[in-house]
């Protein structure tokens, strides 16, 4: 079972962001739902990510983030996603990453936390092995 939910960003309560990133939201059979990021993850887009994954990690058994689509991540968007495992981890629940850009492959090699996270090859892999 899977439907797909566009989330949208840039709402009143915070800056327009949606130009410069969007979410997916697909959720699968078994608890896993996988997030699509498409676009820059920055200081200014960083928060709306961290909210994002937030609110879907407490219904997930598996919060797969895929960020094949990311042109840039920066620091601000690694601490979101440290952020959302240790909430992951401390919701029982597990976070994958899909990297498949080279922006974000950098970015974890550079800063030595691709080792912290679970990373699969692509979403089909991430779900096969939840």
């Amino acid at each position: 079972m899977s439907s797909e939910t566009p989330t949208g960003v840039g709402d009143e309560q915070g800056p327009d962001v949606g130009e410069v990133v969007r979410f997916e939201v697909v959720e699968h059979s078994g608890g896993a739902i996988v997030v699509h990021v498409h676009g820059e993850i920055d200081t200014m887009t960083a928060p709306v990510l961290s909210e994002q994954l937030a609110e879907k990690i407490p219904s997930a058994a598996l919060l797969v983030v895929d960020l094949t689509r990311v042109t840039f991540l920066g620091s601000a968007g690694l601490a979101a996603l440290v952020e959302a495992k240790a909430k992951a981890e401390g919701a029982d629940s597990r976070l994958r990453l899909v990297c498949g850009s080279h922006a974000v492959t950098r970015a974890l090699e550079a800063t030595n936390l691709m080792s912290l996270f679970d990373v699969a090859d692509g979403v089909p892999e991430a779900l096969r092995t939840a």
